[in-house]
């Protein structure tokens, strides 16, 4: 490939919130095709589990993404680092919302839970698939 012909290289922040963006995407879209196809398949309690998890792995990937940046912020800003029972504080707060929803939805079908877990594994799909495009895009710019 001509070396003139290749893209702009953009910057690592550009990178990060083009691909941050991509994945919130990716997750919203698996969680609309497959509660659905979940229901359809299976049963409906097994898909508003499914709902259910899509949406609390959606909210802790974004808390998780604030909460590294504000990290980050308070680094730069200071030049030290953060309280550590603030940071255990927020990051168990996710942990916690997850095992509510689990105890929710276990009370009501032990069968939901099934779909509660797949929904709560949706970031690993949609990482999954950005490999994937992010390969592919090397690839067909020569590098």
């Amino acid at each position: 490939m001509d070396p003139a012909a290749r893209p702009e290289i953009e910057s690592a922040e550009d990178f990060y919130h083009r691909t941050f963006r991509r994945l919130v995407l990716t997750m919203a879209a698996l969680a609309l095709l497959g509660t659905p196809a979940i229901w359809i398949r299976w049963h409906a309690s097994q898909a508003l589990g499914f709902l259910a998890g899509s949406i609390v792995a959606i909210v802790n990937f974004y808390w998780l993404r604030r909460t590294v940046e504000a990290l980050g912020n308070v680094f730069d800003a200071t030049g030290r680092k953060p309280s550590s029972a603030r940071v255990v504080a927020r990051f168990l707060l996710r942990y916690v919302l997850i095992a509510l929803a689990a105890y929710v939805i276990f009370r009501g079908s032990a069968a939901s839970l099934y779909g509660l877990i797949a929904g709560l594994s949706l970031p690993v799909g949609a990482i999954l698939i950005e490999a994937v495009y992010e390969t592919y895009r090397a690839l067909r710019a020569g590098l």
